[in-house]
């Protein structure tokens, strides 16, 4: 038995070793070592490990996905934990995934323990005809490998928000960018090719300031605080989710800082909108043209409301008035989420005489009571 264990070679490498040599082997057989033993029976899907300084990460995180083969996937680790900065503290796991999805995840490393730092982070990508030069220039991988397509931004901070707006000009395939949990990110400027078409950030609590440059945007979803939001450019969203339960991050914001963005969702087929924004942002603009503006295409609506007790309809029906070709109606009703003092009774001023008859599906969602079927009855559909 103990002549065994001298023999067993492979059991005394360390796992990053042996991580390595998985990789070498054809896919069948590389998952075939999980069979070994209970030690080897993830290791086929670990990750590699790398030790850069900052300035480093751009070019690392560009070798990692320039080895990924579509056709044999497990040739190399699909996944990278990167130590950088000093004393290799910090941490970032990149991982591949299919359909041309590139995962980088900052939300492991050290936590600070002084006040957070607040910063700014800039994405530009460009469009350039030339695009071969510019894609040798940037590091981005030969068209054989890995064109990031869909890109998950997690937890970036101060510290590496230099090296992710580098990383982020050499994407020039990207066409869906989700940013999520930025904590400390107070302004976010993002220029991008035609290529963009979906946008998402997530519980970026401390968000003052967005600046969009993109001209071919069909889908915008956003959870958190409202910011100011800049639309550089005109563009009719498909898809929009605009989940500011939390309120409005700046004080003196007023329906004119809003009429932008409501532009671009005017023309939607799929909506997420609270209740408070219609009230506060949203008909002070569009009161005046009474039965003029309409959201013709929306089929799908998500209402986000904010009633604890008696619940009043109001606010709702008068935003049904306005939606001719509703299919689909999703009610949240949620306790905490933002509201105003007072508000006027819309429900008695939109003059519209839209009909229903279209409204297949009316379902109450989360945190609602035992009446939240009354509710639907008692809206006057």
């Amino acid at each position: 038995m103990m002549e065994e264990k001298r023999d067993d070679l492979f059991g005394r490498l360390p796992n990053e070793i042996i991580c390595h040599i998985i990789s070498f082997l054809p896919s069948e057989s590389a998952l075939e070592t999980s069979l070994i033993s209970s030690r080897w029976r993830g290791l086929w899907n670990t990750s590699l490990v790398q030790r850069v300084a900052i300035d480093e990460v751009p070019d690392a995180v560009s070798e990692f996905i320039s080895h990924f083969d579509k056709l044999n996937p497990l040739r190399h680790p699909r996944r990278l934990k990167l130590y950088f900065g000093e004393g290799s503290d910090d941490l970032l796991l990149a991982s591949t995934v299919a359909n041309n999805k590139l995962h980088l995840d900052f939300s492991t490393g050290k936590k600070e323990e002084y006040p957070l730092r607040h910063f700014d982070l800039q994405l530009q990508l460009k469009y350039d005809q030339n695009v071969q030069n510019l894609l040798v220039a940037h590091h981005q991988p030969c068209p054989s490998t890995f064109y990031v397509k869909t890109l998950f931004l997690k937890s970036v901070n101060n510290v590496i928000n230099e090296a992710v707006s580098s990383m982020f000009s050499s994407f020039q395939f990207l066409e869906q960018l989700k940013i999520i949990e930025c904590d400390g990110l107070q302004s976010l400027h993002i220029e991008s090719s035609p290529k963009l078409l979906s946008l998402t950030i997530l519980d970026c609590q401390h968000l003052n300031s967005l600046h969009l440059r993109t001209s071919k945007l069909q889908s915008f979803h956003y959870r958190g605080f409202l910011p100011r939001i800049w639309p550089e450019h005109h563009f009719n969203l498909a898809d929009s989710m605009l989940d500011f339960r939390f309120g409005p991050r700046n004080t003196g914001f007023s329906s004119s800082d809003f009429d932008p963005l409501l532009l671009t969702i005017k023309n939607a087929q799929v909506l997420k909108v609270c209740r408070w924004t219609f009230q506060t942002l949203i008909w002070p603009s569009i009161s005046p043209l009474q039965a003029k503006f309409m959201f013709y295409k929306v089929k799908e609506l998500w209402w986000i409301d904010n009633e604890e007790e008696c619940y009043n309809s109001d606010a709702l029906i008068s935003f049904l008035k306005l939606c001719p070709v509703l299919e689909r109606l999703f009610v949240t009703n949620d306790p905490e989420s933002y509201c105003i003092t007072s508000t006027a009774p819309t429900s008695k001023i939109v003059k519209s005489h839209t009909k229903f008859g279209r409204l297949e599906v009316i379902k109450m969602v989360e945190h609602v009571n035992d009446l939240g079927t009354q509710h639907v009855h008692h809206m006057g559909l």
